[in-house]
């Protein structure tokens, strides 16, 4: 028996980014949006793509083989999750999160900025909500869900806050987070950033984005510190993640900082050999607070900004209206964890707007969720069976609820970028957004 080849290091060219077709507006004119294939070491993206939630190593309600058969390309997990429980290094033992969770395909963390700032400061999930003033002691201009503990406080260094599952108290830098996420092992991570709210003043998000700039370089030489350090792992991609508020000139400076930002350390013995590391961002995130309908224009100065040859993920979005705008204005890949969300509360997505399964007028349909659609549950369960196990509180509920709604927005992106090589991505916008938001009766 041959001996086994010795490992590799890992080398950035295994994450690759190829641009295919690019939009063409209805004037003729080209547009920000374009397909793409993302190559990772554990295969390949097909940009547009919807990327599902599994922030603690699973899709709620949803086995990891049911998300490969119903169409989903990647996952992404949380890495601030996954720290407290069951902890990175349990994972980095396991061969990494797809290992650990048997999805073969690939597969995204994100920094824990989000969950160590917005659940800290009493948010939960709404990031941009109104509340009293509640200085941190650090300066901070922030506010507070009314009734709410501030348990997350920021300094230059990194962050301290409690966990909230026990209170315990941790602390997450810049270092720390890439750290845990190279033990986590997806093949993209995020650099850690401070989350702001669209309350804070414009001198509190200018000092948070110079704060964010200077956490973001850390996280780049760290991320090389650490690629070099655990040769014979497979190469992980880092984004940078671009914030900015709904403020114009601060978004545009998040981005030419960060495009132009490369690590001070070699991520090789190659690269240490020449003496010239130049790797920089492999893509970026945009995220941070924004509203609503300032989404496209906001995505627009981005990728304006960013440079043509990285992917650009758009955190937290995955309503159809939102999906267009995104793609049209240039982002490649998103995530949101809304289609498990409302399925656990009874609502289903069809082509003729969002539902609530609970009422009464389905006790007796015995069709499908929406005639037509091809997930598991809309081909074996009717709308009768679903509704009685709801009312019957039947866990079963969330996961046939689970497995349509992550169909339906899977496969409406799908359906995106194959407009986007086809030249009709106009027409498909006008009749899914037409059909979905038109008034029920």
């Amino acid at each position: 028996m041959s001996a086994d080849p010795a490992p590799t290091a890992a080398s950035p060219r295994d994450f690759t980014f190829a641009v295919g077709t690019r939009l063409t507006g209805p004037d003729g004119q080209p547009r920000a949006g374009r397909t793409g294939t993302i190559t990772t070491p554990h295969g390949q993206i097909h940009t547009p793509a919807f990327i599902p939630v599994a922030t603690q190593a699973a899709v709620k309600a949803v086995l990891p083989e049911a998300m490969g058969e119903l169409g989903a390309q990647a996952l992404l997990a949380n890495a601030y999750h996954l720290y407290l429980q069951p902890g990175p290094d349990l994972l980095d033992e396991a061969g990494g999160l797809g290992a650990f969770m048997n999805w073969s395909g690939p597969t995204f963390t994100d920094s824990g900025g989000f969950q160590v700032m917005s659940l800290g400061s009493g948010f939960k999930k709404v990031i941009d909500m109104a509340g009293p003033k509640a200085p941190s002691g650090q300066g901070a201009d922030d506010t507070v869900a009314p009734g709410k503990e501030r348990l997350a406080d920021v300094d230059e260094d990194g962050v301290w806050f409690k966990s909230h599952l026990n209170g315990d108290r941790h602390r997450f830098t810049p270092e720390v987070s890439v750290g845990i996420q190279h033990q986590l092992g997806a093949d993209i991570m995020f650099a850690f950033d401070e989350l702001t709210t669209l309350h804070n003043s414009r001198g509190y998000q200018e000092d948070a984005l110079e704060r964010t700039r200077r956490w973001a370089q850390r996280c780049l030489d760290e991320h090389a510190r650490l690629t070099a350090e655990r040769a014979g792992k497979p190469y992980q991609a880092l984004f940078g993640v671009i914030q900015g508020a709904q403020y114009e000139d601060l978004r545009r400076k998040a981005c030419r900082d960060l495009a132009g930002m490369r690590t001070r350390f070699a991520l090789s013995e190659s690269e240490a050999e020449a003496e010239t590391p130049e790797h920089g961002f492999d893509g970026y995130g945009i995220g941070g607070a924004l509203e609503k309908a300032n989404l496209g224009t906001i995505v627009g100065w981005c990728t304006e900004e960013l440079p043509e040859d990285k992917p650009r993920h758009l955190l937290g979005i995955s309503e159809p209206d939102d999906l267009f705008i995104a793609v049209e204005s240039g982002a490649d890949t998103f995530d949101c964890v809304s289609p498990t969300r409302v399925a656990r509360t009874g609502a289903f997505y069809t082509a003729e707007g969002r539902f609530n399964l609970p009422g009464a007028r389905y006790k007796r349909d015995f069709g499908p969720l929406e005639e037509g659609c091809g997930c598991y549950t809309c081909a074996h369960y009717t709308r009768a069976y679903i509704h009685h196990l709801i009312k019957a509180k039947e866990l079963i509920a969330h996961t046939l609820m689970s497995i349509h709604n992550e169909w339906f927005t899977v496969h409406l992106v799908d359906r995106i970028r194959a407009s986007i090589d086809d030249g009709t991505f106009y027409e498909l916008k006008d009749e899914v957004l037409g059909r979905y938001y038109a008034p029920k009766s």
